[in-house]
This record gives structure tokens, C-alpha cells and sequence, in this order.
């Protein structure tokens, strides 16, 4: 005798099978990764290197799309709204993820609410580097300078108001307790420009924008914000071994999805980026950039998130930062 199935039952099983073969069918068409900043900044680069990769292994294109503007801010948006069906990362970083939700009082996206975290992608650094006639070689010597002209000396932000490098040189600047003038820029290049020409006296920017000017000593080198010593700087001292217990600046690009974006999806995600990011290749082509290649669990990422966020909404405060 054939046991008898209800309705019900027949339902139930039918809503597995189909659960199950969206799983392995997905994906079924081109992703998209959204970077909030033009072609050729690190972020760019980074999603470069990555996405033909995962292409390979998943059989689709992923594609790197560039929606520049407002610090990031309108990438993001468009990311957080787009259908939450795994056909959309975006390519975030903590520095600006983080203090966004404390810079601006009016966003079109919440950092936590909108978005699932999908992995880590890799940390970078900062450098902080002055023009080659300012009188000092270390980072004791441009404090002790700045203390004897508070206010005088002005440094450039890659990005403006708001963004990593600014955040990281106000950081540095409450720390080491003085005075400096922002003068804010709009990208990496015209920063860098800005502090060959002495237009500006200083400036915390990433190491890659740095390294060709310090290496011809159109940019002499202080100190770098990661935790360790960086192998593009070998000879740089960490701003914590200057005398800054603590301090450390360590941009985390990340990737992310719409917050309601399937569990399954987001774990094969997870597990094709990973996959990639744990090459040889992808390795030393990150390392090139001055980002150690590494990935992570979702919620180890939801974690830095979070931190950062804590973090920078400290810093903002005490420095009266306030973009709207």
C-alpha cells in the first residue's frame, strides 16, 4: 500500500526542491560589484583583481561598476537599494562605512540596517608624509614643530571632508594634542600634488598614492598607522612605535550585499570570494598595493563594522566634525 501524502506535506517538499535548486543554480546571470569611487582608486583596483577570478569559478560575468560621488555615499545607496537577490555586492571600506552614520545626520542608507556583510577583503594603511623641506625626520619632531606653530602647518585630505585620510590625520592630530589647518581635496592625486608643491606642509594618504614621491624624496615618510611595519616601507616606523601606543588606522575593504539577501547566497558568496582571495596571486598582486589579501566570515566582518563605527563616531565628536 502507498502511504498517503497530505496537501500540506506535498507543499512543504516542493518549497525544499525549490530552495535547493535556486541554491545551485545561482548564479544565473551577471554580478555586479559596486565601487563608490572612480576607476583606478584602491577599491577599483582591488575589485579588479578579484572579479575575474570569481567569474571563472562561478561561470558568470562580475562585473566592477563605478558610481562615484558624495565620499562614497551615492554608490552605497544605490548598493543598499538594489533587489536583495545576490546579483549586487558592494565594495565598502571601514573608514567610510563607519563614521558615515556620524558625519551625516540625513543618509539614503544606514551602514547596519541595509547592509549584509559578505567578507573581508583585505587592510590597507595609511603613511604620513610632509614635504622634504618642513625640518623634521620623525614624528616627535613634527609634534614638538607643531606645538611651537599651532595652527600653522596645513595638511591635505585625498577624498575632503569626511574621508579616511582626513579622519585619520584629525585621529593623529588629537592624539598627539595640536594644532593643524585641513585644507580638503578632492582625490587622491591632487592631495599628492598638493604636498610635493608645498602647498600644503603634510598629509595622511594611503601608501600607494605616497610611494612613488617618497621613493624620487619629492615625500619624506613619518610613520605608517598599520599595527606592524608595511613591506612597501620597510625603513617607516609605525605611528605606534613614534610614541603612540594604540594608534592604529587600518582601512578594511569589504564586501557587501542588501540586507535581505538569502542566507544561502550570501554563503556562497562568501565561499567563492574567499576562495579567491586565498591565491598566491591574488596575494601578492593586493600586497602590491599595500593591502594584505584575507578574507573572513560574515560575522567576523559585521564585528570590524561595528568597531569602526564605535571608533570614528569618538573621534568626530571630539574634533567637531559635521558635513551637513
Amino acid at each position: 500500500m502507498v502511504p498517503k501524502i497530505s496537501v500540506a506535506a506535498l507543499a512543504c517538499l516542493f518549497a525544499i526542491a525549490a530552495s535547493g535548486a535556486h541554491g545551485q543554480t545561482y548564479p544565473t546571470r551577471a554580478i555586479r560589484i559596486i565601487d563608490p569611487y572612480p576607476a583606478g582608486g584602491q577599491g577599483d583596483v582591488l575589485a579588479r583583481i578579484i572579479a575575474p577570478k570569481v567569474s571563472e569559478s562561478v561561470g558568470q560575468p562580475v562585473v566592477v561598476e563605478n558610481r562615484p560621488g558624495l565620499a562614497g555615499n551615492i554608490g552605497a545607496e544605490v548598493a543598499a537599494k538594489s533587489p536583495p537577490d545576490g546579483y549586487t555586492l558592494f565594495m565598502g571600506t571601514t573608514v567610510a562605512l563607519g563614521p558615515s552614520r556620524s558625519l551625516y545626520s540625513k543618509l539614503g542608507y544606514d551602514a547596519i540596517r541595509d547592509f549584509a556583510p559578505v567578507t573581508r577583503v583585505g587592510a590597507g594603511a595609511y603613511v604620513l608624509v610632509v614635504h622634504p623641506s618642513l625640518p623634521v625626520k620623525s614624528v616627535k619632531e613634527l609634534v614638538a614643530l607643531a606645538k611651537a606653530r599651532p595652527g600653522q602647518l596645513n595638511y591635505a585630505s585625498a577624498g575632503g571632508a569626511g574621508s579616511g585620510s582626513h579622519l585619520s590625520t584629525e585621529l593623529f592630530r588629537l592624539r598627539a594634542g595640536i594644532e593643524l589647518t585641513h585644507v580638503p581635496y578632492k582625490g587622491g592625486p591632487p592631495a599628492v600634488v598638493a604636498v610635493v608643491s608645498g602647498e600644503t606642509a603634510l598629509a595622511t594618504m594611503t601608501v600607494l598614492a605616497a610611494l612613488g614621491q617618497i621613493n624620487t624624496g619629492r615625500m619624506r615618510a613619518l610613520g605608517v598607522t598599520s599595527p606592524q611595519r608595511m613591506a612597501l616601507l620597510p625603513d617607516v616606523p609605525t605611528i605606534v612605535e613614534s610614541g603612540y601606543p594604540g594608534f592604529e588606522v587600518t582601512p578594511v575593504a569589504g564586501l557587501f550585499v542588501p540586507v535581505k539577501t538569502s542566507k544561502d547566497i550570501i554563503a556562497r558568496l562568501n565561499t567563492e570570494f574567499r576562495k579567491v582571495l586565498d591565491t598566491g596571486d591574488v596575494r601578492e598582486r593586493f600586497a602590491a598595493q599595500g593591502v594584505v589579501a584575507g578574507g573572513s566570515t560574515p560575522e567576523e566582518l559585521g564585528a570590524i563594522l561595528a568597531a569602526e563605527i564605535e571608533k570614528w563616531a569618538k573621534v568626530i565628536k571630539a574634533a567637531g566634525i559635521r558635513l551637513d
